[in-house]
């Protein structure tokens, strides 16, 4: 899997939260000002050669869908972080998370309780 750029990023937040979309559907999910059509075009067929969307046709129409998940993803994007910044240490990670973000004692006792639970 290769990593995304921010704007392809952007294009895949989209598919994830709404599914099988045509290119002018995903322009209108977007923030003013809007970017043009083949900007966006161009971007969906980069994540298409990236393996990242496919497409049904419907005459001269593409409905492009996501075939990475976003959970994929997350999973790639985090092992990346975690390897390139922290020394392959999930524990580093966490470490640094936890000074970071002034994480108490009893957040983390919570959190340690809910990675039980889910075993």
């Amino acid at each position: 899997m290769q990593k995304l750029t921010k704007a392809e990023e952007e294009i895949m937040q989209l598919f994830w939260d709404k599914g099988p979309s045509l290119v002018s559907a995903l322009i209108d999910e977007m923030p003013e000002p809007k970017p043009p059509h083949s900007s966006v075009s161009s971007i969906v067929r980069i994540l298409e050669k990236k393996g990242f969307v496919d497409h049904k046709t419907y005459g001269k129409t593409y409905e492009y869908f996501p075939i990475i998940s976003k959970k994929e993803y997350s999973r790639f994007s985090l092992s990346k972080l975690v390897s390139n910044y922290f020394e392959g240490s999930v524990n580093e990670l966490v470490s640094f998370l936890v000074k970071e973000n002034d994480i108490t004692l009893s957040e983390l006792e919570r959190i340690k309780q809910e990675l039980k639970d889910k075993k």
